[in-house]
């Protein structure tokens, strides 16, 4: 486990590079850009680390190439000064980054993961950052994705056949089996609400950096007692 007082909230993918396409039309929250921000302003309140994340697919030609000027954050969302914008061309916000050693410099232990989407970019990041030892939270309604095509079909491709196949998996199907796999095992599921909540009564930033220096001081105390202890019973007797 990661010792950090510390949360961010991770950012992912909240990109025009997704309505561009067609399958934008079915995704299950059009609204998320409303609902990261959401979770943005309770965060910067709360004295949280904002990390933004973007996917990339340089020289691919589609919508996640940087030249064709899509690889941009859905209004209303904006980063403050010196909140840190990453790009990524894996799935998850860690491998092709510098997202750890961005958070070790901030002392982070936790991290709050929402986006787009639910089951790829989000899942994979969250299952992740709890192998790396980090608490995670997972936003589940703060994330969003569209229906899931069955095994050789793609949604973007195949557009009409998935619409039409029985097997396709609609997105609050993929919502439900995402939570169902993070929830106890890899993170905590909240709802945008309940993160809130949990925000507003979360101590300052400076009260967790005073807690954190008065337990360091107490376990330096508390060591150089136990030494001492330890060497007045090892001291011969006369």
């Amino acid at each position: 486990m990661i010792v950090g007082m510390n949360r961010a909230l991770l950012v992912i993918d909240v990109q025009e590079s997704f309505r561009a396409r067609r399958s934008w039309e079915l995704i299950n929250r059009p609204g998320i850009a409303e609902r990261c921000n959401r979770l943005v302003t309770a965060a910067r309140a709360a004295g949280d680390l904002v990390v933004w994340v973007l996917h990339t697919e340089p020289g691919s030609g589609g919508v996640f190439d940087p030249d064709a000027g899509l690889v941009r954050l859905l209004d209303p969302l904006r980063p403050a000064d010196g909140e840190p914008v990453i790009t990524k061309t894996s799935h998850n916000a860690f491998t092709t980054t510098n997202l750890q050693q961005l958070l070790t410099a901030a002392g982070v232990g936790e991290v709050v993961v929402s986006g787009i989407r639910t089951e790829q970019c989000c899942e994979t990041t969250a299952r992740l950052a709890s192998d790396l030892g980090y608490r995670v939270t997972f936003v589940a309604d703060a994330t969003a994705t569209q229906p899931l095509a069955a095994p050789g079909l793609s949604l973007d491709r195949d557009f009409d056949r998935v619409v039409g196949d029985p097997r396709t998996l609609p997105a609050e199907a993929v919502v439900e089996r995402t939570v169902y796999a993070l929830a106890g095992r890899f993170a905590t599921v909240l709802t945008v609400d309940e993160f809130v909540a949990q925000a507003g009564s979360r101590p300052s930033q400076a009260a967790r950096s005073a807690s954190s220096s008065d337990t360091a001081a107490d376990s330096s105390a508390s060591n150089g007692s136990s030494a001492w202890i330890s060497s007045t019973r090892s001291t011969p007797t006369s």
